[in-house]
């Protein structure tokens, strides 16, 4: 969901280590009903690094019923279903990655962000009012 009807989030990217080293990235992931199923944060996991446990750093019971998967059209990024007790709200997800690849979906749904900002900063231009510190729509 973009703007205007929610605000848009973007993960931050990573750039690939000039001398080929990888980062160690742990993510928190929400689990609903003790299950996660969506994208990882970052892209060309090395997936035998990866390791799931229900605290951070290591903590916790580790989570070992999950499964790793990657989109036909986008090896490089990785899906993630993790299974828990329905009482695990959190899981956190430990790997290592040489850095993200960029891609124009990347791009795009900046784009996307940006312009509709602008349609709306120009809606309200047309048929609202700026009063120096909020905007007052009038009808």
């Amino acid at each position: 969901m973009g703007y205007p009807d929610g605000i848009d989030t973007f993960k931050n990217k990573l750039n690939k280590k000039p001398n080929g080293g990888s980062y160690l990235i742990e993510e928190k992931l929400t689990l609903v009903n003790g299950v996660y199923d969506g994208p990882l944060a970052h892209d060309n996991i090395n997936n035998q690094s990866l390791t799931v446990y229900s605290g951070p750093r290591y903590s916790g019971e580790e989570l070992r019923n999950f499964t790793v998967a990657f989109p036909d059209d986008a090896p490089w990024q990785r899906m993630i279903k993790i299974f828990a007790n329905a009482n695990v709200s959190e899981a956190y997800v430990t790997y290592e990655t040489p850095g993200d690849t960029v891609e124009a979906e990347d791009i795009n749904v900046l784009q996307s962000g940006l312009t509709a900002v602008q349609s709306e900063v120009e809606r309200y231009k047309e048929h609202g009012r700026i009063d120096g510190g909020t905007f007052r729509r009038e009808v």
